[in-house]
């Protein structure tokens, strides 16, 4: 179910997310196993002729944890961090490098990550008949980024292109389009010469990339990251929820739930480690720096 939104102010370590929905977790006067499970989420399309990820990762994990289980929108990845930090949620489900700025707070908890598996992680994308034809031909163009924390939309590409040579701000033009689909937007309303985005979404077809064959290319490939994905989880959640969800939730993301998890299957089939430890994220550092985000900085 979805039952309010949280608006942002601002982002993780550079200002302060006002959230102002009641917190159901520490104000509840039932037990432990009547209350709900909540998990901040970035919204998805509300295309009725779409199926919705999340209502079926809702339907899933309400099946194996015999829980309820609350959905609160936030607009961005760093207020989905800032949501579990102040309690406001149990969970979220983050790729790589948000999770490494929040466990790197020591307010956050990683509960599960999930592994990388050696492909490669990002691309960018231009039209069929884009003149653009390798990473070093953008330099002087417009790029469409998915979102400031985002690991395969932003981070992973900033590095593909830092090993070209071109820099962020100096070499290319940089948009934030609030997410992948609204970087595929841009690029298809001509807006941007290029959309960097997860090569996974570009394999998945409609409706999560809009392109049928022989509308795009792919223009180059970032490396592969140690972890893909993690749930983060607040640091005051109850042994009980911590262990149903750390049994439930690889259940969940089962390789035969895949097509149904949409955007969310590409975290099936990889290996899961429980309560990772936080130098499981080291690598992400040197990658963070590059696109001018310092780890360290973000207490």
């Amino acid at each position: 179910m979805r039952p309010y939104t949280l608006a942002a102010a601002g982002m993780l370590g550079i200002a302060v997310l006002t959230l102002t929905a009641c917190q159901t977790s520490g104000n509840v006067a039932t037990s432990v196993a009547d209350a709900p499970i909540t998990i901040a989420t970035l919204p998805s399309s509300d295309d009725p002729t779409k199926v919705n990820p999340i209502d079926a990762f809702v339907k899933m994990l309400e099946e194996e944890t015999g829980r309820e289980v609350e959905v609160t929108d936030v607009p961005d990845y760093l207020s989905v961090v800032e949501a579990i930090r102040t309690d406001h949620v149990d969970i979220g489900i983050m790729s790589g490098f948000p999770s490494a700025l929040a466990v790197n707070t020591g307010e956050v908890d990683a509960l599960l990550a999930w592994k990388g598996n050696g492909e490669p992680v990002s691309t960018c994308v231009v039209k069929a008949d884009s003149p653009i034809n390798t990473v070093e031909d953008l330099k002087g163009k417009t790029v469409a980024f998915a979102d400031q924390a985002s690991s395969s939309g932003y981070f992973m590409p900033v590095y593909m292109l830092h090993e070209a040579g071109l820099e962020q701000g100096k070499d290319y033009t940089s948009i934030f389009a609030g997410g992948h689909e609204g970087s595929f937007a841009a690029l298809e309303q001509g807006q941007v010469d290029a959309a960097c985005t997860a090569v996974v979404l570009t394999q998945k077809g409609a409706p999560i990339f809009p392109f049928a064959a022989g509308e795009w290319r792919a223009v180059g490939q970032s490396p592969a990251m140690d972890v893909m994905g993690t749930v983060l989880s607040r640091q005051s959640l109850d042994d009980e929820t911590r262990t149903l969800l750390e049994e439930a939730l690889p259940k969940v993301f089962s390789e035969e739930n895949a097509e149904a998890l949409g955007g969310l299957g590409s975290f099936t089939g990889l290996d899961v480690v429980i309560a990772p430890d936080p130098s499981i994220f080291a690598s992400f550092a040197e990658i963070a720096a590059i696109a001018g985000v310092e780890l360290k900085d973000l207490k």
